[in-house]
């Protein structure tokens, strides 16, 4: 668990936050299908998961019974669902995602491609109360994204937005003002950004960003200064995600070789799990999102072997949430979908995560989760 020194207690900031966010909510929301809330929505222990091309955000029971959800299934592109999604996080009761879009000539279901940009953050019934970026909309100008692939929730109710295609991490507040960025003014062409894919506050206040295109994670001051860089040794390729654990090693998501990787201070590799070794895996499942929990176990997204796995510290699959592997190339030929239970089928989850648990996370208010 990170614990972040706030000037304001953690309680009274996120009030102000739903104070904030409620002046400045959307005119013209948009409505989840049910609007009935299941009496086992937002348990610690469920499970959020970004269920990239079926274009929606479930929350799941620990078996993969889905809880909640918003998006309308992989045949809607319309901004009452959350296209191509690549990112959520429960702050409370509500819920922070990032919509990336479809690109062209990935899925049968939008051939020509189908762009999103939008961060949102959604009630639990599913009304917008928030947004950064415009539905369809490519830039990067005022209120303009192109391909937000993750957003994170700060303790001082700004969002820490990774905007991939333009190859830069912003924080913005709730006014919709971009407060920091980087690169912002360091103009060294080595410590560019390219195609980077997550960003988290560390309890230092400096920010851990995977620089995907770089094969590389960097930590960076609030001056835009790289103070440190992580490679597992010069071994990783495409990395997608990076968290720092409480013991000061670092968890990479090192697509490109289909693994979760832990290292050391020294960027020496500690602990790893490789995720194509099963025979019926796709070539190239790349991965996208590791998360150690508080147990010490590792919730891995792999994305297109089309399933949620957890592991355990030995290597062991605990838990696994999706059709079993059935081989295919380039995506998984076990893709399924269904509004009752992830055991029916994922369609390339980008991200999932453990609610309460914020273990290597920021936590968005700077003290364990509780009800």
């Amino acid at each position: 668990m990170i614990k972040l020194h706030l000037k304001k207690s953690a309680g009274s900031s996120f009030r102000a936050a739903l104070t904030a966010i409620s002046v400045l909510a959307l005119a013209g929301t948009v409505l989840a299908m049910d609007t009935k809330v299941n009496r086992e929505f937002n348990k610690p222990g469920n499970i959020l998961i970004s269920d990239q091309f079926n274009n929606r955000v479930i929350e799941t029971g620990t078996h993969g019974n889905i809880i909640w959800s918003f998006g309308l299934g992989p045949n809607d592109f319309s901004a009452k669902s959350i296209i191509g999604v690549n990112d959520a996080q429960r702050v409370r009761d509500l819920t922070l995602m990032a919509g990336t879009g479809t690109p062209p000539g990935v899925i049968p279901q939008a051939p020509a491609g189908a762009p999103d940009n939008r961060v949102i953050l959604v009630d639990p019934k599913g009304k917008i109360i928030w947004q950064y970026g415009q539905f369809g909309q490519t830039g990067s100008g005022a209120n303009l994204l192109n391909t937000p692939v993750q957003c994170t929730w700060l303790p001082d109710a700004h969002v820490l937005i990774t905007d991939q295609a333009n190859n830069r991490i912003i924080e913005v507040n709730l006014k919709k003002k971009i407060v920091w960025q980087y690169p912002g003014s360091n103009t060294n062409d080595a410590d560019q950004l390219s195609g980077p894919n997550s960003a988290e506050l560390l309890e230092n206040g400096h920010i851990l960003i995977a620089d995907q295109g770089n094969s590389r994670a960097i930590e960076v001051t609030r001056g835009d200064q790289i103070v440190k860089t992580f490679t597992a040794g010069g071994t990783v390729n495409i990395v997608a995600f990076a968290s720092r654990l409480k013991n000061g090693d670092t968890l990479l998501t090192d697509a490109g070789n289909s693994r979760a990787v832990e290292v050391d201070a020294n960027d020496n590799i500690v602990w790893q799990y490789v995720t194509d070794t099963d025979p019926l895996s796709v070539p190239a499942p790349l991965p996208t999102r590791a998360v150690r929990l508080k147990n010490g176990d590792t919730l891995i997204s792999d994305q297109f072997n089309n399933r949620v796995i957890r592991v355990s510290p030995a290597g062991l699959i605990v838990t696994s949430y999706g059709l079993p592997l059935a081989g295919g190339d380039p995506i998984g030929n076990n893709v399924g979908y269904d509004i009752h239970t992830t055991q029916n089928g994922l369609y390339s989850p980008y991200d999932a995560k453990v609610i309460g648990d914020y273990t290597g996370l920021t936590p968005p208010e700077g003290f364990e989760f509780s009800r």
